[in-house]
């Protein structure tokens, strides 16, 4: 794993307020864009199926968080976790979430 991917991941993660990644044919990860459609239209997702080092992206997430499914989230730079875990969440506590992040 590169110092590059660990520090571009470490910069898109803080940088915005809901970051996720994410793979285009997943259809828990349609979930997951569907479900911040409604609550944070501007969450940032990166689709790691496009991405030329989408796999170093999807490695160093997994050292980071031990999680190794996508969607991976964050809210304010806390990982929140997958698609259950943000639908079990639910969307009014997500924007609890999100706005107290953007304080």
């Amino acid at each position: 794993m590169s110092k590059e991917t660990a520090a571009k991941v470490e910069k898109l993660i803080n940088s915005h307020t809901v970051f996720v990644a994410s793979k285009t044919y997943c259809p828990y990860c349609r979930a997951t864009k569907e479900f911040f459609s409604t609550v944070y239209p501007d969450a940032y997702v990166i689709e790691l199926n496009e991405e030329s080092d989408g796999d170093e992206i999807q490695d160093y997430l997994y050292q980071k968080t031990g999680q190794r499914t996508v969607p991976n989230i964050f809210i304010g730079g806390k990982h929140i976790g997958g698609n259950d875990d943000i639908q079990s969440i639910g969307k009014k506590k997500a924007g609890e979430l999100i706005a107290q992040a953007k304080l």
